[in-house]
């Protein structure tokens, strides 16, 4: 019996209209197009319901992680190289509607972004992001390296493949068309970018989440 999906709730501080929604749909309807959205996924009502009334940036900038690794642990790992570029992707559903950016790692400012797409996986969309990352680094001739949180698809792109089950249609010939650029790109450009993993247990999130968990 397939695992009942978590009930999510979206607070919206700044959008074409504010307060609590209880689909992505919905909260998407409220941030789309609009410039400078606020806005943050909660797992209870009550939680979402609080957070409006305070500020966003005691929930997003402000970060309350904590990390379960040991002090040694973290020396070891240390701390992100700022100089650097962090991509993701969501996806609402597997497969389902998808899209991707690319954020400055220090700012969060968005970079660039993609979709959303119908019918995709979130393994595509990490993948889609870290080549547009390399295209976008190696256009401006950029040191900055990258960093992704999903190790598949630091995978495929060191292998320069999309080993993806999913099945190309109608519905989602636009996704795969940027696919098949994207494995161009990879097997016509050179590119001396470093990717690295996003260390998730000792930073917390990427700083390219899309805030949906």
């Amino acid at each position: 019996m397939p695992k009942k999906k978590k009930k999510k709730y979206y607070t919206v501080w700044k959008g074409h209209h504010t307060g609590v929604f209880d689909s992505w749909d919905d909260c998407k309807a409220q941030i789309k197009d609009f410039q400078g959205a606020q806005y943050k996924s909660f797992s209870s009502f009550d939680a979402a319901k609080k957070a409006l009334k305070n500020s966003y940036k005691e929930y997003v900038n402000k970060s309350k992680f904590k990390s379960e690794l040991s002090e040694e642990q973290l020396i070891k790992i240390g701390k992100p190289n700022f100089n650097s570029i962090s991509v993701d992707a969501a996806s609402s559903g597997n497969p389902g509607k998808l899209e991707y950016r690319g954020v400055d790692t220090k700012t969060k400012k968005e970079l660039f972004k993609q979709g959303p797409f119908d019918e995709g996986t979130n393994n595509i969309g990490e993948f889609l992001a870290i080549v547009h990352g390399l295209a976008f680094l190696k256009q401006r001739n950029s040191s900055r390296i990258i960093y992704t949180d999903s190790r598949t698809a630091l995978s495929w792109v060191k292998k320069k493949t999309c080993n993806t089950k999913l099945k190309g249609s109608d519905k989602n010939k636009p996704l795969f068309d940027l696919i098949k650029r994207a494995l161009e790109w990879l097997n016509k450009n050179e590119y001396s970018t470093t990717i690295v993993k996003w260390e998730t247990k000792a930073w917390g999130e990427i700083p390219a989440d899309f805030g949906r968990k």
